[in-house]
């Protein structure tokens, strides 16, 4: 399997369990009676799962792009080029030629 492929799927499921405790808190803190809501209704059930799984979406892709963004500046060095002064007199007009 190459590397980016098995990147991606653990990222995933980092993303996942991530999500899996964020729910889990904000199912333990009542936040706006959340707990209630899904253990007292008939499609609480439902709700706890795409509670679950759309906040998973995010969080996978937050952590995959995380990720991928840390892979880049370890390569690099994180430079990112010189940080120069650029100077410029804007006292002066320039000439643009129009087409």
């Amino acid at each position: 399997m190459p590397k980016l492929i098995r990147l991606y799927i653990t990222q995933v499921l980092i993303g996942f369990a991530l999500s899996a405790v964020f729910v889990a808190v904000l199912l333990w803190a009542n936040v706006a009676n959340l707990n209630h809501l899904i253990f007292n209704t008939s499609g609480g059930y439902i709700a706890l799962a795409m509670l679950w799984f759309l906040n998973g979406i995010v969080f996978a892709g937050v952590q995959f792009g995380i990720s991928i963004m840390r892979i880049a500046q370890d390569e690099d060095g994180g430079g990112g080029g010189k940080r120069d002064a650029v100077k410029m007199d804007l006292t002066q007009p320039v000439r643009v030629k129009a087409k």
